[in-house]
């Protein structure tokens, strides 16, 4: 043999011996097994008889073995094995062992590559269909986890920011939501059996949204650190002052909830980590008024002081494209001129930077109405200004990008759910969601272990009215 069919065969035997030693054990529980006294539901239904012996399979990360135990039995009531209590077996076939590797390999990439990936390293033999069943089994208890973890402790100076986003995915037509239906089919009634007919490409998405909370310490700041006054000919950018540093960063994600249940999560996860509202709260957003507003109705709700803070990126393109339509194409004045009317912004003053843009369009002989970039822009600029007092933020030490939320979009939702030819339906596109952003606050090792003990009180404790034999 060469070396490397030298490791396949080894790779494959050592697997086999493993399982062997995992049968060899369960065979020796099984010969050790002593009778209870005693066995009572939660009912209160005793079982009075027993019956050696039974088995069932188990699907492992080694492969398949068989778990022999005593099954006690009674009149017109379901068997009760507290042997499998004492294992923690699954409700299925597949070990909680099996179902971590699918649910890490599924977050991380297709079905099938998780499912190749799997059976590669375990020779378990599962299938796609069998791999979305765990995956979805796994994120069970995500949400209950987040709402029992206890959060870093930080000091009233510390900032909680929070930030919330959407990006869509194709999803069967069967999971749209309803008004998404009845728009696709509207637009649809001509369809073609070749391609997308018009409309049905705007109506096979659903809008995953995202949100996320995370705490930082103020860090002041200028303009000049933002961005250099053009006119200084000042580059140097080792001698600006960084922003804040993000840190017990929390993201969740639903292609299931709506906008304002993600919201209302977010507010959830911030009031967990400030239950007096003692700390400054800070609401990072792209200008979209559906959002805004949600953001207000919750802060009133709440009885909360939260300062909104448009996206500064946002600003700029709005920026950038008044500009192309002031200057010709390829003038070295652009730059200089978004640099200045941006300044001008991050000194609190949007409404005079509006006015620069209509002065600048009047003086290009432009007249309102006729371009829609510097249209745009200057609406912007005009009915967003309570939202961009940049002033205030950079001298109080707040954040003005988005960041975080907009990595995560890309990350969560366009790495993996909208992959090329990715169809998804509802539990499984929201159970990869939850995953990815469960993988990405690094909680996935402790999440698993409290998912296991939900899955041993949902699939043995609540079974039993004496939880003591559960040692058995």
């Amino acid at each position: 043999m060469t070396h490397s069919q030298l490791e396949e065969v080894l790779g494959a035997d050592m697997r086999e011996v493993t399982r062997q030693l995992y049968q060899d054990h369960l065979r020796l529980r099984e010969l050790t097994e002593q009778r209870i006294e005693q066995v009572v539901d939660a009912a209160g239904r005793e079982r009075t008889r027993i019956e050696r012996g039974r088995r069932r399979i188990l699907s492992t990360v080694f492969g398949k073995v068989t778990v022999g135990r005593i099954a006690y039995r009674g009149d017109a009531v379901p068997d009760l094995h507290p042997a499998d209590a004492a294992l923690n077996l699954p409700a299925g076939m597949h070990s909680h062992g099996l179902a971590k590797q699918v649910a890490i390999e599924a977050s991380r990439g297709s079905f099938a590559e998780a499912v190749e990936r799997v059976n590669t390293l375990t020779g378990a033999g599962i299938g796609p269909r069998q791999a979305g069943e765990l995956t979805v089994a796994a994120a069970a208890d995500i949400d209950d986890f987040y709402a029992a973890l206890a959060p870093e402790p930080c000091t009233d100076a510390t900032l909680l920011v929070m930030s919330a986003d959407g990006k869509g995915v194709v999803i069967r037509p069967e999971a749209l939501r309803e008004a998404t239906a009845r728009a696709a089919a509207a637009k649809g009634g001509n369809k073609l059996h070749k391609r997308l007919s018009a409309g049905e490409k705007n109506g096979r998405k659903r809008m995953a949204t995202l949100g996320t909370v995370y705490d930082a310490e103020p860090a002041v700041r200028t303009a000049d650190d933002i961005i250099a006054d053009p006119d200084t000919g000042e580059q140097d950018t080792t001698r600006r002052s960084k922003g804040p540093r993000a840190r017990s960063k929390w993201l969740t994600g639903s292609v299931n909830d709506t906008c304002s249940q993600v919201i209302t999560a977010v507010f959830d996860q911030a009031e967990h980590r400030d239950p007096d509202h003692r700390r400054t709260w800070v609401a990072l957003v792209d200008g979209a008024p559906h959002q805004i507003d949600l953001i207000n109705e919750q802060a009133a709700a709440r009885d909360v002081q939260v300062h909104i803070v448009i996206d500064i990126i946002h600003v700029l393109e709005y920026l950038w494209s008044a500009a192309h339509a002031l200057h010709p194409g390829g003038s070295k004045d652009i730059e200089a001129w978004v640099a200045r009317t941006a300044r001008t912004i991050l000194a609190g003053d949007a409404l005079t930077a509006a006015e620069t843009i209509t002065t600048a369009a009047t003086d290009a002989g432009i007249a309102p109405g006729q371009n829609k970039s510097i249209d745009d822009a200057v609406a912007y600029l005009t009915n967003k200004a309570d939202y961009l007092r940049y002033d205030t933020a950079l001298a109080a030490g707040w954040p003005i990008a988005t960041g975080i939320i907009e990595g995560a979009c890309r990350h969560l939702v366009k790495d993996r759910l909208d992959i090329t030819g990715a169809r998804w339906g509802l539990a499984g596109a929201e159970a990869v969601l939850k995953l990815r952003a469960l993988r990405t606050n690094g909680d996935f090792d402790t999440y698993w272990a409290w998912h296991e003990q939900q899955e041993y009180t949902r699939n043995h404790q609540a079974r039993y009215r004496n939880t003591l034999i559960l040692t058995a």
